[in-house]
């Protein structure tokens, strides 16, 4: 994990926290860039689908693979991507983060994708998985 992440990752632990009460899912990083939690309504993931690679192998590797979209009404300069893989019984297995990091226009759409870090047996647990774009202006 970066230092810059683990920052980030830091200052929104923290300050969910504390914010949680006042309903509020904003927050600021240490680099004081403002991001925005899930849900405010900036991205839109217009398309995504499990790939699976080399399937039954030792060798089994799975990814999402999507496509996503500034609906907002700003430009928006780094957008975060968090893939949560799990299991059929809907525990979870990793998360992993995806980002892009250079300015996105409104109303223009970008693919992306995501691999789950393990290969072989523990590729083939994964049934499934949730998105969560996170944005920043």
């Amino acid at each position: 994990m970066s230092r810059l992440h683990r920052r980030s990752v830091l200052a929104l632990a923290g300050t969910v926290l504390s914010a949680g009460a006042a309903g509020c899912l904003e927050f600021i990083d240490d680099d004081g860039e403002d991001l925005t939690e899930p849900g405010a309504g900036d991205v839109d993931i217009v398309w995504d689908d499990l790939v699976r690679v080399d399937p039954d192998t030792e060798d089994e590797r799975v990814f999402v693979w999507a496509v996503v979209k500034n609906v907002g009404d700003r430009t928006l300069n780094y957008v975060e991507i968090r893939a949560t893989f799990v299991d059929a019984a809907g525990a979870e297995l990793e998360r992993v983060i995806e980002h892009v990091d250079e300015d996105v226009s409104s109303g223009e759409e970008w693919s992306f994708e995501v691999e789950f870090p393990q290969f072989g047996e523990q590729a083939a647990a994964v049934a499934g998985y949730e998105l969560e774009p996170v944005t920043g202006v």
